[in-house]
């Protein structure tokens, strides 16, 4: 659905992204990550044709990037912003939507009914868009990014300065949508948690592409869990394995949970107790930012 090839962006002086190499395949969930600045809306930019590149080639939907038309007819965008008319009902935002790419207004109502059915729209489809809370809007920006059937689903940051309650809304929505449709997901986001699910992921810092793999291959590649042992009073444990201690527990850094075991037997005389902390993508994140200065 996406393949790009040493993909670039300069803005006078400054570059923005560094010949980027990208393939995403059908049906994928595939997640875009990076802080803030790093390169990840100039490139939903130029995938969106909304932004033209400085060099290197991209196909969408089998299309380069000068098939504007083409490209457009086969994506929906969801942005970090809201988009929908404050003035205007759910129904209205996404009839008018709908009708920038079709004039046949049966299939378009009968689009409208599969939309609503799917994200739960009905409850306040003919309420007025400003009246909406904010998981609500998100939920409708989703909505109007689908009623032309798009293959391929471009959301970029969708949850940036949500609370977590709507965050957590919104997530549901996208979850019950790709179990319901095999579109091609294409996330970009600095919530590390949130690409968690996806099927592969790429990470970029200043423009730079620096590790690429599933969610597991990243954490197997880059980080590492942590064994907490809580030891007895006047017992000391971990040395031989270079535990750290503060003084009421001691952390040892273990490849996988699994090699917690045999530490753990061999110290059960001498703890009232342990956890074993599994890494995540932050995790992943700051140790693949770090090794690629």
């Amino acid at each position: 659905m996406i393949h790009t090839e040493k993909l670039c962006k300069r803005y006078g002086g400054h570059t923005a992204l560094h010949g980027l190499d990208l393939d995403v395949g059908k049906g994928e969930f595939f997640g875009f990550l990076g802080v803030n600045g790093a390169g990840k809306s100039t490139t939903i930019n130029m995938l969106t044709t909304a932004l033209s590149s400085t060099s290197g080639k991209a196909r969408v939907c089998g299309y380069e990037l000068d098939h504007a038309n083409e490209i457009r007819q086969r994506i929906g965008v969801v942005y970090q912003g809201n988009c929908l008319d404050d003035m205007l009902t759910v129904r209205e935002n996404l009839m008018s939507r709908a009708y920038l790419y079709s004039t046949d207004s049966a299939a378009i109502r009968k689009k409208l009914s599969e939309i609503s059915s799917l994200l739960d729209l009905g409850g306040y489809i003919d309420r007025r868009y400003k009246t909406l809370s904010g998981g609500m809007k998100r939920r409708c920006e989703i909505a109007a990014a689908l009623m032309h059937s798009p293959q391929l689903l471009f959301l970029d940051e969708p949850t940036t300065g949500l609370d977590p309650a709507t965050r957590t809304d919104v997530w549901e929505t996208i979850e019950k949508l790709r179990k319901a449709t095999d579109m091609t997901v294409f996330l970009t986001t600095h919530y590390m948690e949130e690409a968690a699910k996806a099927d592969r992921i790429v990470i970029i810092d200043k423009g730079r592409k620096i590790a690429e793999g599933t969610p597991f291959e990243l954490k197997e590649r880059y980080a590492r869990d942590t064994l907490v042992l809580y030891p007895k009073q006047g017992d000391e444990v971990g040395r031989d394995e270079n535990g750290v201690s503060d003084g009421n527990s001691v952390r040892i850094s273990i490849k996988d949970t699994i090699s917690a075991l045999p530490m753990i037997e061999k110290y059960k005389a001498f703890i009232t107790g342990f956890e074993v902390i599994g890494a995540t993508l932050d995790d992943v994140f700051l140790r693949a930012v770090e090794e690629n200065k």
